[in-house]
């Protein structure tokens, strides 16, 4: 009888300190999501939001703005996951230790959009490059630069540069030095040329002031990838957290979401699960 009160305050003892244990170490509720204005401004993350809330029971704490400021609070260890477009920045983001690593799992395109009478021709380019060429030749219809270091702003400068054109300094370059959608607010008042990701055009109240004038070639691809936020950096990153946000994104249940998204509104996705140009 003594063996078996004994054994029993032993299992029970067990339990108590498993109990303590888990009061020690309480999950983690709360994700930092540090991702880029794309997604957000598109409505593909709030749109995704409560299905990942709701399966994982975790909570995301979204903040978005430019690539270059989203990698950033990686970096200062203010961000548990990031969700951005700039492939080069996110090299170098894991190169540093930072990030884990990188993982592609959708894309999208950017569009140059424009004034409907298109006094550069853009829409009678034959790519992106040739397009960006007419715009500068023209030299009198603005072009707008969101110039805020973001993806978006990082692939514009890199289709400059292949056009053997520097834009800076030009009276008809304008850079606004903020998000996408107040930048294509600037280039609807001033009936300018802005180069932006088609989703976030789309979804845009101003859409209809302006014309989509080149889209969806090659030059135009446009690819996101998760990177969860090191541990060994800052020992405080939610890695489980992280992670479930990511398995959850490539589930069968977020790619079906995310290849639905945007047709019922706009006939037409707004993103693409694939990794693009990886």
């Amino acid at each position: 009888m003594k063996k078996a009160v004994s054994i029993i305050l032993c299992i029970v003892m067990l339990f108590t300190l498993a109990a303590c244990g888990a009061a020690d170490n309480p999950k983690n509720e709360v994700i930092r999501l540090s991702t880029t204005t794309s997604v957000n401004d598109s409505g593909l993350l709030p749109y995704l939001q409560p299905y990942f809330e709701e399966d994982t029971g975790y909570k995301l704490e979204i903040t978005s703005a430019g690539t270059g400021a989203a990698i950033e609070k990686g970096r200062t260890g203010d961000a548990d996951c990031l969700l951005v477009h700039a492939k080069e920045s996110e090299e170098e983001f894991i190169n540093e230790g930072y990030g884990v690593e990188r993982i592609p799992f959708m894309y999208n395109y950017f569009v140059i959009v424009g004034p409907a009478d298109d006094p550069a021709g853009v829409k009678d380019a034959a790519n992106a490059t040739e397009a960006f060429k007419k715009i500068a030749e023209n030299g009198k219809t603005p072009f707008i630069s969101r110039g805020d270091d973001s993806g978006t702003h990082k692939a514009e400068l890199a289709l400059w540069e292949k056009a053997g054109i520097t834009p800076e300094g030009q009276e008809w370059y304008i850079s606004t030095g903020q998000g996408m959608g107040a930048s294509l607010v600037v280039a609807s008042e001033k009936q300018g040329y802005i180069f932006t990701d088609k989703g976030t055009y789309l979804s845009h109240e101003k859409k209809d002031t302006l014309t989509m004038l080149m889209e969806e070639s090659e030059e135009l691809k446009n690819t996101y990838s998760m990177i969860a936020v090191n541990p060994e950096k800052w020992p405080d990153t939610n890695i489980d957290g992280a992670n479930a946000f990511i398995e959850w994104m490539q589930s069968e249940k977020a790619t079906k979401l995310i290849a639905e998204y945007g047709v019922k509104e706009y006939g037409q996705p707004l993103f693409f699960v694939g990794e693009g140009n990886a």
